[in-house]
């Protein structure tokens, strides 16, 4: 270990209690299964790997191996956000507009591919005292574009001591 352990504020104002100890890795794939369009929470599902890798202080990565669904953190409590959030992105990507040329796999495939890429397809969480260190209404959702269900494959990584 290197480093003082006592917490100390950095010229710019941050208080750090700077150690450097080992690093830790963990890696796995979750698998979700989406019922069609619409947020799929995850946070509860994702404590399980934080859990397991016995890793303390660090970052969870998450990374959708998908070009038609997202992942985000936006409010938990009142599921109107979520109606409000999906309503405000059909606007952005409408099913079956007719300028889109990519049409091979339905009227929602171009739509669901705007919609991943104006939102976020990783995510890296801060995980403190061997949890996520997310807000009090803050959770993490799978954000399925397509109307049909799917399976979809989520890489975690964490890295911390």
């Amino acid at each position: 270990m290197i480093g003082s352990g006592s917490p100390f504020r950095t010229a710019s104002g941050f208080v750090s209690d700077f150690t450097l100890e080992p690093m830790r890795q963990w890696t796995g794939t979750l698998e979700v299964q989406t019922r069609g369009r619409g947020f799929h929470p995850l946070t509860d599902a994702l404590q399980a790997p934080v859990r397991d890798s016995d890793i303390t202080n660090g970052l969870l990565h998450l990374f959708l191996r998908h070009t038609s669904a997202s992942l985000t953190v936006t409010e938990n409590a009142d599921p109107d956000v979520l109606k409000d959030l999906e309503t405000i992105i059909s606007r952005l990507g409408p099913d079956g507009d007719p300028e889109y040329l990519h049409r091979l796999e339905g009227p929602d495939d171009m739509a669901a591919h705007v919609r991943s890429v104006l939102t976020q397809t990783e995510l890296t969480l801060p995980v403190r005292n061997g949890r996520l260190a997310l807000g009090t209404w803050q959770g993490v959702f799978l954000w399925e574009h397509r109307h049909r269900a799917h399976a979809r494959q989520l890489e975690i990584t964490l890295l911390g001591d």
